[in-house]
């Protein structure tokens, strides 16, 4: 049995095609703050854009590695087939009337899981849901002219985990992962961490379909937070011990990260809440210009020259900033 605390959601990454499509509509449609532009550690000749609240805290993030050409991804068993945000509790009116205004195709709100859920589809198809959820007392993003602060998205809500076999997955998330069974409801379970949400739910649904194919409009792995370093190493040697596969410690420059695969093939993070994005740019400056962390700045002039450039609208009242090369 874990004996670590979970405290939540800490991101999602996601895999996208055209990076600037990616920017005008996570920024200008959704409202979400641009805190951090940087590049994939692993790969450095495509980007890593993170979009979050004004400081990107944990759990109000979703970023994504923008590769131009990608192949379209297919959803299916074995992925993450929903990211949810939550918005006011009585915004999702308002959110499917501007999102049918920016030609997204957005379904008219529902109820599921107790929650009034509206779905869409990025540019990529990546699904999103938007849940109203009255207890979140978070603040978002209030930099779009066009978004009142009443209606801003607040941040993560949960992720859904799409799985031929619910078991295995609900005994990673409950025994190794410290969660909480918070409801059935047909073929779909829901865990809780840290008491429940905001930012703190995991959704398993049961699948029979094809296995997903992970490419552009896909989510590439979840990750969970751990407040600091000895907490995730604990976590670390708690799933070695477990017999589960993880990585070493990586060092991704806002945070340190493990990764390890649950039973039905998604791929898990658990990354620190510390040190945080304003640690190489001041917090008004974030996601203004193209970050480095030191063992790739001596290639900087080369890593920038293969990248597209960004028009970044940071509100709707600001001049376009140029990308510092």
């Amino acid at each position: 049995m874990n004996t670590v605390t979970p405290h939540g959601l800490h991101h999602v990454t996601a895999i996208a095609d055209d990076p600037q499509a990616n920017v005008d509509f996570w920024t200008r449609v959704l409202g979400l703050r641009l805190v951090k532009q940087t590049v994939n550690f692993d790969a450095p000749d495509t980007y890593h854009l993170y979009y979050g609240d004004e400081a990107g805290r944990p759990s109000s993030l979703l970023t994504f590695f923008p590769w131009k050409g990608v192949p379209r991804g297919r959803q299916g068993v074995g992925m993450t087939t929903a990211t949810a945000f939550s918005v006011p509790e009585h915004s999702l009116g308002w959110w499917r009337e501007r999102l049918v205004g920016h030609g997204v195709d957005a379904d008219a709100p529902r109820s599921r899981d107790g929650e009034d859920v509206l779905t869409f589809r990025d540019p990529d198809g990546m699904v999103i849901d938007l849940v109203a959820a009255p207890g979140d007392t978070r603040s978002g993003w209030d930099g779009v002219a066009s978004i009142p602060s009443e209606h801003a998205v607040r941040g993560l809500h949960a992720v859904t985990l799409s799985e031929r076999l619910l078991e295995p997955s609900a005994q990673m998330l409950t025994d190794l992962l410290g969660m909480e069974l918070g409801g059935e409801d047909g073929d779909r379970a829901r865990f809780t961490m840290a008491g429940g949400p905001p930012g703190a739910l995991v959704d398993l649904a049961g699948g029979t379909g094809m296995r997903g194919l992970q490419a552009g409009g896909t989510v590439h792995h979840v990750a969970f937070r751990a407040p600091d370093l000895e907490t995730m190493t604990r976590w670390q040697q708690e799933l070695l011990d477990a017999g589960v596969g993880v990585t070493d410690i990586r060092d991704r420059q806002y945070f340190k990260s493990i990764y390890f695969r649950e039973p039905g093939g998604v791929l898990f993070e658990i990354a620190t809440d510390e040190p945080g994005f304003a640690t190489d740019e001041p917090l008004l400056e974030l996601g203004r210009s193209l970050r480095l962390p030191p063992w790739l700045e001596p290639s900087r002039a080369q890593i920038a020259a293969a990248l597209p450039p960004l028009q970044l609208d940071h509100d709707e009242q600001q001049a376009p900033v140029e990308q510092q090369a």
